[in-house]
């Protein structure tokens, strides 16, 4: 939708097209696909937080940093994926301009928290694994939740300066989206101006939102390596490289297609848009699917809880079943007679 003006059409509203290439006999597998994505989602990172909210044995400064880790990736599906599933369920692929970049500050926001968050883990592994004896003097729940605050309270400022760097340039034309949610890249090359210092802007602060956390969790990991390798002869070294291989792998579904794709958006061409959109839905939502559950089975204390709440819910359930049914008292009726 566009109102006219003297000069320019000013769009009031923006089309998402998810996939722009997709046949419309493969919406229906996409967007339960997405859906069951969602659901997933949903429940394993609200599972994570509820546990270690409730259980007092997981008031440890790790779950504190997983628990942040959950609730962002939480709300970055929240606020995302409900509106591309509609769009392919009901066609309802149109997003009012107000929301759109409300929905682009809360992408890049949650981005950057995400970025942070992951490097507070890897310094938090660093400390752990290197200086073991030292450990709970340096990192302790009230420093790890204050660093968390601080970098809810930082990170918007980075989704803000996004937002504006979006936002003050003219839309007076094209107003379709190639891509499943408004983000900057997705949204500023509608622009009906050259956009170009606008695009080095958004490119220069992607890159140092990602590569300065990426610098810190790459030196962690190789003083963490060192550390292993010298202790090899230590039975410990197997469970820190049990621990150290799991954070990779989660950092690698972050950070590695975020790059990929920041660096491949300043050349032109590069990649066909369903590629494009593709990538994005690796990078933002697979992790958030499977990061819940590699910390819940990959961490002894969570499968511990986990373990004995299903145990219990399964015993409730048999001795519900085991109860004697109470039969009608027979005989006093018959002794009315």
């Amino acid at each position: 939708m566009t109102i006219s003006m003297p000069n320019q059409t000013a769009v009031t509203e923006f089309i998402l097209l998810g996939f722009p290439g997709l046949q419309p006999n493969f919406f229906l597998p996409v967007s339960l696909t997405l859906f069951l994505a969602y659901i997933v989602s949903l429940i394993a990172n609200s599972t994570v937080i509820i546990l270690i909210i409730l259980r007092e044995q997981l008031h440890q400064p790790m779950y504190i940093i997983i628990a942040n880790l959950a609730l962002s990736d939480l709300l970055f599906d929240t606020i995302t994926l409900p509106k591309i599933i509609v769009k392919y369920w009901f066609g309802a692929g149109s997003i009012s301009f107000n929301w759109c970049f409300f929905q682009l500050f809360c992408i890049h926001y949650l981005g950057c928290l995400d970025s942070l968050i992951i490097m507070l883990m890897a310094i938090d592994r660093y400390v752990a694994i290197c200086q073991p004896l030292r450990y709970h003097s340096i990192i302790s729940n009230k420093l790890l939740t204050l660093i968390c605050y601080s970098f809810w309270l930082f990170a918007p400022l980075i989704g803000l300066v996004m937002m504006l760097n979006a936002v003050q340039v003219p839309y007076c034309g094209p107003n379709r989206i190639k891509h499943c949610f408004c983000s900057n890249q997705g949204v500023i090359q509608l622009a009906c101006v050259d956009v170009a210092f606008e695009r080095k802007i958004g490119f220069v602060i992607s890159m140092c939102v990602f590569l300065i956390p990426l610098a810190v969790i790459i030196l962690s990991y190789i003083l963490i390596i060192r550390v292993v390798h010298l202790s090899a002869n230590n039975g410990n070294w197997q469970k820190a490289f049990y621990t150290c291989t799991t954070h990779l792998i989660v950092i690698g579904l972050y950070f590695i297609p975020r790059l990929f794709l920041t660096s491949t958006s300043q050349i032109p061409l590069i990649l066909n848009a369903d590629t494009n959109v593709l990538i994005v839905f690796i990078f933002t939502f697979i992790p958030h699917v499977f990061c819940p559950m590699i910390f819940c089975l990959g961490t002894k204390e969570i499968r511990n809880i986990l373990g004995q709440t299903f145990n219990s819910i399964f015993l409730r359930a048999k001795h519900r079943s085991r109860k004697p049914v109470k039969k009608p008292c027979t005989s006093i009726i018959l002794m009315g007679h």
